[in-house]
């Protein structure tokens, strides 16, 4: 049971927070990361940065 209890304290605690918070502070605190990091992590980024890499050698 003391499990649970601490879970319902969390819960509390965080909407708590988020209440007090005003609104212009959470949506100025809220930055937009691409929508191919957020689904796919690192993976993109890394494709990316490989195909310019490539692309550079390839110019040269």
């Amino acid at each position: 049971m003391a499990n649970g209890d601490e879970l319902v304290k969390y819960i509390t605690e965080r909407v708590v927070t988020f209440m007090e918070t005003p609104k212009e502070e959470r949506r100025r605190n809220k930055a937009k990361e691409p929508w191919s990091e957020k689904w796919f992590g690192m993976i993109p980024l890394g494709l990316t940065l490989m195909k310019r890499q490539s692309s550079g050698k390839k110019q040269k």
